[in-house]
C-alpha cells in the first residue's frame, strides 16, 4: 500500500476502496448507529455505550469491506483519516456530492456497481 502524506492524498485513495454502493451503505448505516449510541449515552449517561457507539461504527464498515469490498479497512493503516473521512463521506451522501467526489476520486461507477 502506498503511503499518503497528506490527507489530500488520502482522501482519493478513501474512495477508490469504498468504490460499491453497498459498501458505502454500509459505512453510512454504522455512522449513524454510532452517532446515536454516542448521543444516547452522553443523554442518559451510560458510559458503557461509548463502547458501543465504537463497535457499531466500526462493525458495519469492516464487515462491508470483508464481504463486499474485499479488502482491508484503512483505519488499520490511517486511524484518524479514516475515521474523519467515514464522517466526510456521510457527509458528501447527505448534501448529493457523492457522485462528484467519487468522479473525481477516479471511481469507475459502472464497474463499481458490479
Amino acid at each position: 500500500m502506498k503511503e499518503y502524506q497528506t490527507y489530500a492524498e488520502f482522501w482519493p485513495h478513501y474512495l477508490r476502496e469504498h468504490s460499491k454502493p453497498a459498501t458505502r451503505a454500509w459505512h453510512y448505516f454504522g455512522t449513524v448507529a454510532a452517532l446515536a449510541v454516542l448521543v444516547f449515552a452522553l443523554v442518559t449517561g451510560s458510559w458503557w455505550f461509548l463502547l458501543g457507539a465504537v463497535i457499531c461504527g466500526y462493525f458495519f464498515a469492516w464487515v462491508s469491506h470483508g464481504f463486499i469490498e474485499h479488502n482491508k479497512p484503512a483505519t488499520f493503516t490511517y486511524p484518524l483519516w479514516s475515521l474523519f473521512s467515514d464522517f466526510r463521506m456521510l457527509f458528501c451522501f447527505v448534501t448529493g456530492r457523492m457522485d462528484q467526489e467519487l468522479a473525481r476520486a477516479g471511481v469507475d461507477r459502472s464497474s463499481a456497481q458490479k
